[in-house]
């Protein structure tokens, strides 16, 4: 019973190691390939004020911009309150011409262009809801009414389009513009831009920068990655959150398989000496005492990384829309069971060197 409550607990352990990695990952990561010539163009005083939308006009008026898009946070459930997911008002040409990873279909992005009160989910997040073409939704606002009062939102679903984060819905910026309450119109929650030359980055942040110095509404450019890490830092240092909560659950896992491997150990010193009065030698009563503590912590890894990659998809999907890439990648399971080997020998250290050196008379008058 102790040796399979140690067992449940390494599993648990290492299945909360995934998570924590995949999050603090998700992050703090490095900026992916795909994102290496993106800007974000944000509100320099707060992530929560809005800009202008003439500001992408005059933005992407700009040589050293290929493309710009607008976004902003819409916020709200669907059909219940925990039903929550990211939905940004977008402009449906520009948006994929930025996010060129998110591929859509022609004919998608056709509807989205043409049906002012239509939506385009992820793949993941119609799955989850069963949305198909065509299909009414309504959303429940919390933050943007409508013109008429209502805080109940209807659109009509026009495809899918790929997207490795999970739960995302984007709809059409100028049906939000014209339906949304008059404070919030002609605003955006920040500009997202992909520069001509990647190399030019730094010189186009600080000219976009220098733009809007001295208006109503300056701007704080920066590249994905900084934006991300900066967003990041307004709930806390999420990695060593993580990094933190990681050691104390591992700390306690070796205090307590560490006295399972040492009661263990006291309950079979009999046994060990029956094997060494038939022959077998004090390395080899050694090696096996070690190798169970081992075969104890790595089969607890196995099956907690396990347990993890299964619930890779169920992670995706309720955090993804929040946090971006939630990937727990096979070198992350890899350095998990590195360290589960690592933890076996450490608890089974001392009682395999106590096996080394039980003699048989001390043993059996022990027992």
């Amino acid at each position: 019973m102790r040796t399979s409550l140690t067992f449940v607990s390494l599993a648990i352990a290492f299945l909360l190691f995934m998570l924590l990695k995949a999050v603090s990952e998700a992050f703090s990561g490095g900026v992916s390939l795909q994102g290496l010539d993106r800007i974000v163009i944000d509100s320099k005083y707060s992530m929560t004020d809005n800009l202008p939308v003439s500001y992408v006009r005059q933005i992407r008026s700009l040589d050293e911009i290929e493309q710009v898009t607008n976004m902003s946070w819409f916020g709200g459930y669907y059909m219940e309150p925990r039903n929550t997911f990211a939905t940004y008002p977008v402009d449906p040409e520009s948006y994929f011409d930025v996010f060129r990873e998110q591929a859509v279909a022609a004919e998608t992005l056709s509807r989205f262009r043409n049906i002012r009160v239509s939506a385009v989910a992820s793949e993941a997040l119609a799955a989850q809801y069963g949305w198909k073409l065509g299909d009414a939704i309504h959303i429940v606002q919390d933050i943007f009414p409508l013109e008429d009062g209502s805080w109940t939102w209807q659109f009509e679903i026009a495809g899918t389009f790929e997207y490795a984060g999970g739960q995302l819905l984007l709809i059409n910026y100028d049906y939000f513009n014209e339906a949304v309450v008059g404070w919030a119109k002609d605003q955006v929650g920040w500009l997202v831009g992909r520069v001509a030359d990647p190399k030019a980055v730094d010189d186009t942040i600080r000219m976009i920068d220098s733009m809007f110095e001295n208006s109503s509404d300056p701007t704080r450019t920066t590249t994905e990655d900084e934006y991300r890490r900066q967003f990041a830092s307004q709930v806390g240092d999420v990695g060593m959150i993580s990094s933190m909560i990681l050691m104390a659950v591992f700390f306690t896992i070796i205090l307590l398989t560490g006295n399972t491997a040492a009661q263990a150990f006291a309950e079979r010193v009999p046994e060990l000496a029956v094997m060494k009065t038939l022959g077998f030698s004090d390395r080899s009563v050694a090696t096996l005492v070690l190798a169970e503590a081992v075969a104890l912590c790595v089969g607890g890894g196995v099956v907690g990384v396990g347990i993890a990659l299964l619930l890779q998809p169920v992670f995706t999907a309720t955090l993804g829309g929040m946090i971006g890439s939630f990937d727990m990648s096979g070198w992350t399971g890899a350095y998990a069971l590195g360290l589960a080997s690592l933890l076996g020998l450490t608890v089974g250290a001392y009682p395999a060197v106590a096996a080394k050196r039980l003699t048989i008379v001390e043993a059996l008058r022990e027992g």
